[in-house]
């Protein structure tokens, strides 16, 4: 079978007419010959067309292809046989689009714990192995909490988080920067919690050391750090700061790249940024409204999406796990997901911000199956929900919270996720039903 190209409308006129002689060509074959005869007097065939199974050996050889290319997909993320059950392929619309959700709809998680700080409460993150949370504050404190720990405590009657010790869910409390926390990135393979702050730094702990309190390396900029992102195997983080411009730094050397082209950077302050899974690309998002996808290797933007959300700020980015599509949230309520072969948005997720828009960015997300999209409406401080696939809306959560949600991040691997919040606090939500009720 020749290359099909749909670029030239010539060309596909003629590949639709030759798709309508297999399709009437298989029906005369299967003997459907009333319902063939009525498509071709609409087509008029020119010879007229024999039976034939054709069409069916060609669809029966594309569904292997696909079959085959989904389980490329799924090896290149490296996981192992019992991840690939726990949490699946993921969502990927080119081999189904029509999937019965086996995860627990997020409105079933409970909170099992609560923790606070003493001030706003701005970051948080789960470990890549989902054993461990961190949370960041504008009192510049960081914690990392063991969720077994958290799980366990859950059940004690009247049990707080005011000091760390045996047992006790707080792990560590680290202090080292001069401004408040805004961002908070575990390391893919060590030890090592990322975080970013007002005071312009970056600052890598290591809490493998239980006395390590201070950190261990830091990268010293002169504009607040808005968010960053580790590259997948560790060596390298691209860092979005107030300043319009990207930079992408060697861990290893702290030697900082900026793309050489000024074109390429946003106008305004970053407001997310994140690596694709695969490493080939990363992709930012800015006050100015649109989102950039950028080469993960030569740190140049290859795609801009202008007005990605009517030219509201653009609050959020991340990929699915395949690296084919983004999934955007904007100051407009909306989140969208975009599908990068095409440059368009295919499903747009509404409902949300019916009682008022946002005034403060928070992000949007999917689970750890990617069966559902979230969200946190600000003024009501619910989760609004949404079947990832067909956008169709599930049930709200309440989610406690006396302030705007200022994080909010799902374990890689578990029906748990985390919210941060303006009250100070941040909760850990959990459930343990196994499928949807």
């Amino acid at each position: 079978m020749g290359e099909v190209n749909n670029d030239n409308p010539e060309m596909c006129i003629k590949n639709n007419y030759n798709l309508y002689r297999l399709i009437m060509s298989q029906l005369f074959y299967d003997g459907y010959t009333s319902i063939a005869n009525s498509l071709a007097c609409k087509v008029n065939p020119d010879p007229p067309c024999p039976p034939s199974d054709r069409l069916r050996n060609v669809v029966m050889r594309g569904l292997q292809y696909e079959t085959d290319e989904q389980k490329e997909s799924e090896q290149s993320l490296n996981l192992n046989p019992i991840q690939q059950i726990l949490i699946g392929p993921g969502i990927d619309l080119e081999f189904q689009s029509d999937v019965i959700c086996t995860a627990p709809e997020p409105s079933l998680y409970e909170t099992v714990y609560v923790t606070s700080h003493k001030a706003a409460c701005n970051a948080g993150a789960f470990s890549p192995n989902g054993q461990l949370i961190a949370t960041g504050s504008s009192d510049t404190s960081i914690k990392i909490l063991d969720i077994e720990r958290m799980l366990a405590k859950a059940h004690e009657v009247g049990s707080t988080d005011n000091q760390e010790g045996q047992g006790h869910p707080v792990i560590r409390t680290l202090y080292d920067h001069f401004g408040g926390v805004t961002c908070l990135e575990f390391h893919p393979n060590k030890p090592i919690l990322a975080s970013g702050s007002r005071d312009g730094h970056v600052k890598f702990f290591d809490y493998s050391k239980i006395i390590m309190k201070k950190a261990i390396k830091t990268m010293a900029d002169v504009v607040p750090i808005k968010c960053m992102s580790f590259h997948p195997l560790g060596n390298h983080m691209v860092v979005g700061t107030k300043c319009p411009i990207i930079k992408l730094y060697d861990i290893n050397t702290v030697q900082c790249y900026v793309c050489s082209i000024p074109s390429h950077q946003h106008t305004g302050p970053v407001t997310s940024i994140k690596f694709e899974p695969g490493a080939k690309h990363f992709v930012s998002s800015s006050r100015d409204g649109s989102i950039k996808l950028w080469d993960g290797v030569s740190n140049k933007c290859v795609n801009t999406f202008e007005r990605a959300h009517d030219g509201s700020e653009v609050c959020s980015v991340t990929f699915s796990r395949n690296g084919k599509y983004i999934l955007s949230s904007g100051k407009d309520s909306l989140v969208k997901l975009w599908e990068l072969s095409t440059s368009r948005c295919l499903i747009t997720y509404t409902g949300a911000g019916t009682i008022g828009k946002q005034e403060h960015h928070t992000q949007a997300l999917f689970n750890h199956t990617e069966e559902y999209v979230m969200f946190p409406d600000e003024v009501s401080t619910t989760l609004c929900t949404w079947n990832a696939r067909n956008a169709s809306r599930q049930k709200l959560l309440s989610l406690g919270h006396n302030g705007p949600i200022r994080s909010i991040v799902h374990s890689p691997n578990s029906a748990a996720f985390l919210t941060c919040s303006d009250d100070f606090r941040a909760r850990f939500w959990y459930t343990r039903h196994l499928t949807r009720s």
